[in-house]
């Protein structure tokens, strides 16, 4: 993972949309623009325009500025089926994209379709988008989603977010901000009031900073170095305070060893057969964001025999993870922890006939261990382990 060893501040001075997002990653690894851009190109029509990334100064801040250079005046409106969730999904998912893109924006798109589902009542699949339709904002969600795959394994905190005050303008009306759908995605965030007004933080910025920190935000970064920042400057001019979300990129390991947050989510089972168990637990070991999935077996309430799930899960896959626990195990309730972890960084080996996984330790030795599938046909015990010293000397 590209991310690991690195924990991402995010400061939305300005506030927070997917435009002003993009910007300041890609302010801070403009090296990503070109897997970003080739991206959006893949979903973009040409005929519709092409992404910028530019330089901008948002009052006296050297920032980047993200957005949708149009080849005709009204080539950015979609309208009818094209814009139901279900359209721009599909979209997204048939498109020829960098590994992982697909998927981040997919889980950002659906966030949004979720919270729209539940303000106007009606199932997912019959969203459609009124203020994220046009190409700009399926922009927006395809670049954010190239980013955050690029960067999968790197940890985020999150500072306040600006409430802004007054009323925007929707297809259903003015409607005070923050916006229906952006106040349900953002629920149990931090907030604070900086006595500027207008809308803040909107739909797609609220569903990239909640799929960022898996719904669950972090205010305080762990220790590191702190690498670079990166600015992303908004289309408004405010007075008195640069429009920009800051991204401040900090490296967490030291001496070789990084630093990142989990999520740790576990539960008793007491009333499922061992093969339902067994089914369930390989598909949850499947499932993307799952680090690690430990069984344990004791005694519960009633002197019963109970297994323990005790899962380590990426927090932006929280979520997600959660609602399969309850889809295919039994059980009506899940604990869940933040948990820190130290980790060694290591390299794979494909240069032999069998992968290997090297580390270096803090003392400075190197240790190599033979990837356990590769092992798989050995025919015995001694085998396998002859095998294996073999391949590791």
């Amino acid at each position: 993972m590209r991310g690991q060893g690195l924990h991402l501040h995010l400061d939305p001075v300005g506030g927070a949309a997917g435009d002003m997002f993009i910007a300041a990653m890609l302010h801070a690894f403009p090296e990503l623009a070109e897997r970003a851009l080739a991206d959006v190109a893949a979903v973009l029509p040409a005929e519709v325009g092409h992404a910028e990334l530019s330089e901008h100064v948002a009052s006296g801040i050297t920032a980047r500025r993200f957005e949708l250079v149009l080849a005709a005046p009204d080539a950015g409106r979609r309208h009818g089926a094209e814009t139901t969730y279900r359209a721009m999904r599909e979209l997204l998912e048939n498109a020829l994209l960098s590994e992982g893109t697909a998927q981040a924006a997919c889980a950002i798109l659906h966030r949004i379709a979720e919270a729209e589902a539940q303000v106007h009542d009606i199932p997912i699949d019959r969203v459609h988008f009124h203020e994220i339709a046009d190409w700009d904002a399926l922009m927006d969600v395809t670049a954010a989603g190239s980013i955050c795959a690029a960067l999968s394994g790197a940890t985020v905190s999150l500072a306040p977010l600006p409430l802004g005050g007054g009323l925007v303008e929707t297809a259903h009306g003015k409607l005070p901000v923050p916006a229906p759908a952006t106040a349900l995605i953002l629920q149990g965030y931090d907030w604070h009031d900086d006595g500027v007004p207008g809308e803040r933080v909107t739909p797609t910025g609220a569903a990239i900073l909640a799929h960022l920190t898996g719904g669950s935000p972090i205010a305080s970064r762990p220790p590191g170095r702190l690498r670079c920042t990166g600015s992303g400057a908004g289309m408004r001019v405010m007075k008195g305070l640069p429009n920009i979300l800051r991204v401040s990129v900090f490296d967490t390991a030291s001496g070789g060893i990084a630093q990142d947050s989990l999520v740790q989510f576990a539960c008793d089972i007491d009333d499922m057969t061992g093969e339902e168990l067994g089914a369930a637990v390989d598909r949850l070991r499947a499932m993307d964001g799952v680090i690690d999935l430990l069984m344990l077996n004791g005694q519960g309430k009633k002197s019963r025999p109970v297994t323990r799930l005790e899962l380590l899960v990426q927090p932006q896959e929280a979520d997600a993870v959660a609602a399969q626990v309850f889809d295919l195990t039994s059980t009506l309730g899940l604990r869940r922890s933040l948990v820190d972890r130290f980790i060694l960084a290591r390299e794979s080996d494909d240069s032999g006939p069998l992968r290997r996984k090297r580390a270096t330790r803090p003392g400075g030795h190197e240790t190599v261990k033979v990837e356990s599938d590769d092992l798989a046909d050995a025919e015995t015990l001694h085998d396998r382990r002859k095998r294996a010293r073999a391949s590791e000397g």
